[in-house]
């Protein structure tokens, strides 16, 4: 009969330490998960959508890589205004791929949550490579008044920039609704704003930015951008109101 030594004996310790470890980690892992998509739930909800149990790991995904996100390349050709409150600022985007969405829900929250969400998805790994491919920012949302110019279209075009490793050949999403689209040169006049981003928040924001530069015609009057810098769990996540040259 074999015999167990004393060292036999620690090492068998050691691993029982080592298993209540991993099983610590493991835990620790889904109580964050648990956590997380409970505060992405209670935020889909304030949005009026059910927020599926199966967005838990892009949820997760996107929480671990929260500090690396690569801006949209862009130039900034002027800023007006002396105080941070008033100031916006000029510039302009160059061509590039994009991958979209568009819905057309009931209310702008639900748009661009729904749209979000599929974002996400294609942004973790249902995309051609299988892999993550990097958070951008911002995230577009490009709306249109309606013609009274009081109220919202229902259709909302959300847009994710592709990150420059994939610029050129870009990874095909998995999810038919997802478009990747070759956006031409942009230039806009931008203004920030704070909180959540509703119908009625844009359109004050709108008001209060014509209010700002007066009366032209070298903008669009019935198309805009809003531009968001955060994940929706933020309350007071950092926008921007995007008023678009018309082309010269």
């Amino acid at each position: 009969m074999a015999r167990i030594t004393l060292e036999d004996l620690d090492r068998l310790g050691d691993e029982e330490e080592e298993g209540e470890e991993e099983g610590g980690e493991d835990e620790e892992d889904e109580e964050e998960r648990g956590r997380l998509f409970a505060h992405w739930e209670a935020v889909a909800s304030t949005h009026r959508v059910n927020l599926p149990r199966d967005m838990a790991g892009p949820i997760v995904q996107m929480n671990r890589h929260r500090q690396t996100r690569e801006a949209v390349p862009h130039v900034a050709l002027s800023q007006h205004g002396k105080c941070e409150e008033a100031a916006y600022e000029e510039r302009q985007y160059p061509a590039g791929k994009w991958a979209c969405v568009t819905k057309g829900e009931p209310l702008y929250e639900q748009s661009i949550s729904l749209s979000f969400m599929k974002l996400m998805r294609y942004i973790c790994k249902e995309n051609s490579v299988g892999c993550y491919l990097g958070m951008t920012v911002p995230v577009l949302n490009e709306i249109h008044l309606t013609k009274e110019g009081t109220e919202l279209e229902r259709e909302v075009l959300t847009a994710y920039y592709i990150p420059g490793e994939f610029q050129q050949n870009p990874p095909a999403p998995m999810d038919p609704e997802i478009h990747i689209t070759e956006r031409a040169p942009l230039r806009v006049i931008t203004r920030v704003f704070y909180g959540v981003t509703t119908e009625e928040t844009i359109l004050r924001e709108i008001s209060l930015f014509w209010e700002l530069l007066g009366s032209t015609d070298a903008v669009l009057q019935e198309t805009y951008i809003v531009a968001v810098y955060e994940n929706p769990s933020i309350p007071q996540r950092r926008n921007e109101i995007w008023f678009i040259r018309r082309a010269e």
